[in-house]
C-alpha cells in the first residue's frame, strides 16, 4: 500500500448515511480523497458532507435509492460532473429481511434481493465507464453471512452470497481492463442494519440482537476497509470472528449445521 495513494482519488459511496458506509466515508476523506455520498435520507448526507469537509476533504452529497436504475445513473453523472472524474465505486447500501424462509412472502424476498443484489450490481454497471477511464476500483461491501448461514437470516445470507457471486465474476471480467474488484465481508460491526425492518424503514427502538461482545466499532471497520482498498485486494474478511466463522462456513458446513441446530428445531 503505498502513502498517500487516495489523495486527489474520487470516491462514491451508496448507503452512507449511516454505520459502515459513513464511517468508511469520513476515513477515505481523512486520507486525502474527494467524497461523494449517496443514500435515501438526504438530511444525514448533508451533515456528513460537513464533517468530511471539516477535514479538509471536498465532498457531496448526492441523494440515490439504488433500486431506481435511472436515479444511479443520475448519481454516477452527478459525481463526474462535480469532480471530473470516478476512481472508486463503493456498493454499500443494503438492509436485512428477518424471518424463517417459510414464513417470508414474495416482496420480501424482492425487497431483499431489489436493494443488496440488484441495487449493488447496478451500481457496478453505471461505474464501470468512469472507473475504465481512471483505471479505477469497485467496492462491494458484502458479509460473513455470505459463508456462514444461521436461521432467520436466510434472505439476507442468500444476497451476499449473491454479493460474493457478483465481486469473484468481476475480478474475472475486469481482468486486464486496469480496474479492479475489491469485495468485502464484515463480520459483526455497530450500524443500524438491526433498526431497519423489513420494509426498509429505519425504527431506533428495534432492539439489536447481535452479540456485543464480537462487535467492531464503525471506525476501526472503516479502517481497515480502507487498508483493503488501497491494498486492491480482491476479497477481504474481518473480524477476527468474522475470518474463523467463514472459514469454518466455507471449509466445514457440517459443523455450522450441527452448531446451528443444537439449540432447537422446526418449533423454535
Amino acid at each position: 500500500m503505498s502513502e498517500g495513494s487516495l489523495r486527489g482519488k474520487t470516491v462514491w459511496i451508496t448507503g452512507a448515511s449511516a454505520g459502515i458506509g459513513r464511517a468508511l466515508a469520513l476515513e477515505l476523506g481523512s486520507r486525502g480523497a474527494n467524497v461523494a455520498v449517496s443514500a435515501r435520507r438526504a438530511d444525514r448526507l448533508a451533515a456528513l458532507v460537513q464533517d468530511i469537509e471539516k477535514g479538509g476533504s471536498r465532498a457531496l452529497a448526492v441523494e440515490c435509492d439504488v433500486t431506481k436504475e435511472e436515479a444511479v445513473q443520475a448519481a454516477v453523472g452527478a459525481v463526474v460532473a462535480h469532480f471530473g472524474q470516478l476512481d472508486i465505486a463503493v456498493a454499500n447500501a443494503g438492509f436485512s429481511i428477518v424471518g424463517k424462509i417459510a414464513n417470508l412472502t414474495a416482496d420480501e424476498w424482492r425487497r431483499q434481493l431489489d436493494t443488496n443484489v440488484v441495487g449493488l450490481a447496478v451500481s457496478a454497471r453505471h461505474a464501470i465507464p468512469e472507473l475504465l477511464k481512471t483505471e479505477g476500483r469497485i467496492v462491494l461491501v458484502g458479509s460473513v453471512a455470505s459463508m456462514l448461514v444461521a436461521p432467520n437470516s436466510g434472505a439476507y445470507a442468500a444476497s451476499k452470497y449473491a454479493v460474493r457471486a457478483i465481486g469473484q465474476t468481476l475480478s474475472v471480467e475486469l481482468h486486464g481492463s486496469g480496474v479492479t474488484c475489491t469485495t468485502i465481508h464484515p463480520g459483526f460491526v455497530e450500524s443500524e442494519i438491526a433498526q431497519v425492518d423489513n420494509e426498509g424503514q429505519f425504527d431506533a427502538e428495534r432492539p439489536d440482537k447481535r452479540p456485543k461482545r464480537f462487535m467492531w466499532p464503525t471506525d476501526r471497520a472503516a479502517k481497515v476497509m480502507a487498508n483493503a482498498i488501497e491494498a486492491r485486494k480482491r476479497e477481504y474478511v474481518f473480524t477476527g470472528h468474522g475470518k474463523i466463522g467463514a472459514w469454518v462456513g466455507r471449509h466445514w458446513p457440517g459443523l455450522i449445521h450441527v452448531a446451528m441446530t443444537r439449540r432447537g428445531g422446526w418449533r423454535e
